[in-house]
């Protein structure tokens, strides 16, 4: 089958952006794939061969594209939208890949018209805890969930999305994901108990083990894989999150009541045999969670 999308622009060619360009070199050969961001960045990812082109200007890289790719933070994608809005071409699908999904759809909304380029909020459930270029893969997505936000009640149903909509997921398909339709807000709810919350506990996690550690290096010199296991998302920057953070800070504050609820229960329970029960049913989550790779 012939590559549906004859140009594809790259809003942000870090890790996702820079990903999703080395699996369309790969998987759709046909498409002409351009990138934006800093130059920098662009003459890596022509290095990687993740791009053909990098383009400094906004507006000459999604203006001759039927698809356009924003992975830039979650602030810089509600900053560019109108901009990208103003010079995507009629036919063209523009499509995100930020963390969370209500702040940049209101702003999709607003940007987006009838008659012009298309949008599909999307978040690919994939990532390492190293961002840029550098650590692109191109099969990153592969057995992944890639999130794709469904119009809420009373929208378009799925078969009134139009082929662009269709081409696109294809395409994900073609790349190995598994695309998940969801609304915004049951997505940013979703991903605060299976992504961000892990992100802080990690977080948290290293400030503990950091505040116990003495002069002599210990316990840190004493630790093994399951620390560091613990541990890994501790490597994601800040940058990465500091957005994603701020605009789900409600669905955050909320699944942090529980955690903080789950760990006095768990230091209630200490001098009991009642743990037992947490160790079995936490076996059982991860057993699910094992079995989903």
């Amino acid at each position: 089958m012939a590559d549906s999308f004859h140009r594809a622009a790259i809003v942000g060619t870090g890790l996702i952006g820079g990903s999703f360009a080395l699996a369309l070199r790969k998987y759709s050969p046909d498409t002409v794939v351009v990138g934006w961001d800093r130059p920098d960045v662009l003459r890596q990812a022509l290095d990687r061969g993740a791009i053909h082109e990098g383009i400094s200007e906004l507006s000459v890289a999604v203006s001759g594209s039927d698809l356009i790719y924003v992975a830039l933070p979650v602030g810089h994608t509600i900053e560019f939208l109108p901009e990208i809005a103003r010079f995507a071409p009629a036919n063209a699908l523009v499509t995100d890949a930020s963390s969370t999904k209500r702040s940049v759809c209101v702003v999709a909304a607003e940007s987006f018209h009838a008659g012009g380029a298309h949008f599909l909020g999307g978040h690919p459930m994939a990532g390492k805890e190293i961002s840029g270029i550098a650590a692109a893969d191109v099969e990153l997505f592969r057995g992944s969930k890639y999130a794709l936000i469904a119009p809420s009640a009373g929208g378009k149903s799925r078969t009134e999305r139009g082929p662009r909509v269709a081409e696109f997921v294809a395409l994900l398909e073609k790349l190995g994901a598994e695309p998940v339709w969801l609304e915004a807000e049951v997505h940013d709810r979703a991903a605060a108990v299976v992504s961000h919350l892990p992100q802080l506990l990690a977080v948290a996690l290293a400030g503990v083990v950091r505040g116990q550690t003495d002069d002599t290096g210990l316990p840190v010199t004493l630790a093994g894989r399951g620390l560091r296991d613990a541990l890994r998302l501790a490597g994601s920057p800040y940058s990465v999150w500091r957005d994603i953070i701020l605009t789900n800070s409600d669905n955050l504050e909320h699944v942090l009541d529980q955690m903080i609820q789950a760990l006095e229960q768990v230091r209630s329970e200490l001098r009991t045999r009642v743990l037992e029960d947490e160790f079995s049913a936490a076996g059982e989550l991860y057993k699910i969670l094992r079995n989903m790779q």
